[in-house]
């Protein structure tokens, strides 16, 4: 019993992963990417771990909608499609089941066992946004956003 904790100890260590950030996408695939389909016309992309909520991701979608409107010299966006992918599973679970049987001839027999669950994928979270660039006014419609406002909002957070 006295190795089997510094064995599951090690193994929880490595699968923690670095916290999710906001940042480019780099190696771990965690962060933001964008794709340019149109000329005002944007896929955005945020994928992040277990640490974080979708709320978290789909504000940080937003983020980088916000940014890219600035830069490419709008004032507010449109959300025309969102799309969630993952799950909010702890990565790690334990457990254990307890069994007694009774048979003929006085036969009796018990069994304890212990299991340890490590999904890689579990909580990880993607959010993709489709979003158009706009200037002007922007409409009193649920999908419209002010650039601005959004990256005054995410800031707080």
């Amino acid at each position: 019993m006295r190795t089997l904790f510094p064995l599951i100890a090690l193994t929880l260590a490595a699968c923690a992963s670095a916290p999710t950030t906001y940042a480019p996408a780099a190696d771990s695939g965690r962060g933001y990417s964008e794709m340019r389909i149109e000329q005002d016309r944007y896929r955005v992309r945020f994928s992040g771990g277990s640490d974080i909520t979708f709320e978290q991701a789909e504000d940080y979608a937003l983020r980088r909608a916000a940014e890219i409107t600035l830069r490419e010299g709008g004032d507010w966006f449109e959300v025309v499609s969102r799309h969630r992918e993952g799950n909010d599973r702890n990565p790690v679970g334990v457990g254990g089941s307890v069994g007694h049987t009774w048979g003929s001839g006085r036969f009796r027999g018990s069994g304890v066992g212990v299991g340890i669950r490590i999904d890689g994928r579990a909580g990880e979270k993607e959010v993709v946004l489709e979003m158009l660039v706009r200037s002007g006014d922007r409409p009193d419609l649920p999908q419209a956003y002010d650039a601005r406002a959004v990256l005054d909002y995410t800031a707080e957070r």
